[in-house]
């Protein structure tokens, strides 16, 4: 059984049981082809729609559907991930971090990011330029910014502290 999270709003149950599917205890009548990796043709009572798989990302168990012009996000979990929740255990690899360090050697060109702000995982951070290249650094992790060590036009060595989480 699957849990399917639809656009953070919708909550649905789905099973699949040799090809028949059924939502929340429902069994669906539908007719699915597939096209290609990405894209299928669905008929469910009597209705035609086509459904593009538009991003997937299997570590977050995440991905976006267009049906018609919608965009669906779908978070989705299984009975594992259900137990690991139930044990507390589904954060454990949450990457919990305090700081970040320069990576390498170098002078600091910009800061992309001010202090309090909130900082997504994969935002820039500040930009590092190491043997004649600028890195954009990232945050590993969602952050909120406590303070920062350095400023624009400071060189840095490898490992030091350069921006602060709350």
């Amino acid at each position: 059984m699957l849990k399917i999270k639809v656009n953070n709003k919708f909550n649905f149950e789905v099973e699949s049981n040799n090809g028949d599917i059924t939502i929340d205890g429902q069994a669906i009548d539908k007719d699915l082809v597939r096209i290609d990796n990405r894209t299928f043709h669905i008929i469910h009572k009597g209705k035609s729609y086509h459904a593009e798989l538009v991003s997937i990302n299997r570590d977050d168990k995440t991905c976006a559907v267009k049906v018609g012009t919608n965009i669906y996000s779908m978070q989705i979990t299984d009975q594992y991930d259900e137990l690991l929740h139930q044990l507390g255990m589904d954060n454990l690899t949450a990457n919990k971090i305090s700081e970040i360090k320069a990576p390498m050697p170098g002078l600091v060109i910009r800061i992309l990011a001010s202090e309090g702000d909130q900082v997504e995982k994969g935002g820039n951070l500040f930009v590092l330029e190491a043997m004649k290249m600028e890195n954009v650094i990232k945050s590993v992790s969602d952050v909120k910014i406590k303070s920062i060590k350095v400023k624009a036009g400071d060189k840095v060595e490898k490992n030091q502290v350069v921006m602060v989480f709350e």
